[in-house]
């Protein structure tokens, strides 16, 4: 039993506990929308607008056994390792897509981006395809009135907004978009592996213009940059090579965190003045070889200011994720 006893569970900075699925669909060709439940998530959710709030989900192990973490606290990440690798199970990032609040029937909702087993496998990918209701697995997700990190989208006073992903990106994409001012201008740009991954329910303010890229056979990222690097000069062009040596492993670069070790000032506003990208906040996710292309166009060639971007490798292809 993994479940943390109530009084101690109810005194951790986030919930971290069992859950169980409510429902589970292929909502689209790449896509299976999970909605999680469990008398936990009645304290779950953030002091303000949800954003790209990322949170993880701890898979059973090969046996189908999920890790004990009673007791478990703020360091939950330690005790999960200590596990012998065969009994913890594999543990992965998403972002919460949305959060039915209804008490102890709170539910979060997880869009899960799956493949051909054939062509990929994954403990995200294989669990997602078979999920059922009564399936079991852990979450650490925010819990209200405590910090928990998770949120990337820190535009400050920025009048100009650019969003940019692929598929993995595409939650969080919508939920900043949902959660924008309404007054907000910008656009939005999402790639994702067909026309039948479209989602047209998703919310925006006028003045933020969203592009669908469907890949299809297309190199991945190279719709993506173009339409990128079009929106902020007016000339679109080929995605640039990128050498597996350039690719930051932990690529995160933030106005206020670098896994490079850049040097990081201070951030307090959007920088202004005579530079064509004044103004400007981006934050572009996904496939770390794609984002690290539009990260030097943006930073490097264009000269976009580092403290204007948020560029997050949210995966890499061919390398397995490690959480």
């Amino acid at each position: 039993m993994t479940t943390t006893t109530d009084e101690h569970a109810a005194s951790l900075p986030m919930v971290l506990d069992e859950v169980e699925v409510h429902s589970a669909s292929r909502v689209s060709p790449s896509y299976v929308r999970v909605e999680l439940a469990g008398p936990a998530l009645a304290d779950c959710g953030t002091d303000g607008p949800l954003l790209d709030q990322r949170m993880k989900i701890v898979f059973p192990s090969s046996t189908g056994a999920l890790p004990d973490l009673s007791g478990a606290d703020a360091s939950w990440w330690d005790t999960w390792l200590a596990i012998p690798e065969d009994q913890r199970g594999s543990i992965r990032t998403y972002t919460i897509r949305d959060l039915v609040r209804s008490g102890a029937g709170t539910r979060i909702v997880v869009d899960i981006v799956v493949h051909d087993p054939r062509e990929h496998t994954g403990p995200g990918n294989e669990w997602a395809l078979r999920a059922a209701p009564g399936d079991r697995i852990v979450v650490a997700a925010p819990r209200r009135g405590h910090a928990f990190g998770g949120i990337e989208w820190s535009p400050g006073d920025a009048s100009r907004l650019l969003l940019a992903g692929d598929e993995t990106a595409l939650p969080a994409v919508r939920g900043i978009l949902r959660d924008l001012p309404a007054d907000a201008v910008g656009a939005a740009f999402v790639e994702v592996p067909a026309a039948g991954d479209i989602q047209r329910d998703v919310l925006a303010p006028t003045g933020v213009e969203v592009t669908w890229l469907p890949r299809g056979d297309a190199p991945r990222g190279a719709s993506l940059h173009a339409a990128v690097v079009a929106w902020l000069t007016g000339s679109a062009e080929q995605a640039p090579a990128v050498d597996d040596a350039e690719i930051d492993p932990d690529l995160w670069e933030t106005p206020v965190h670098s896994s490079s070790g850049e040097q990081v000032a201070p951030y307090t506003q959007v920088p202004t003045g005579d530079s064509p990208y004044a103004g400007l906040y981006a934050w572009i996710a996904g496939e770390s070889k794609v984002v690290t292309g539009l990260r030097r166009r943006l930073v490097s060639d264009l000269g976009v200011d580092r403290a204007q971007v948020a560029f997050m490798g949210y995966w890499r292809e061919g390398v397995a994720m490690r959480s």
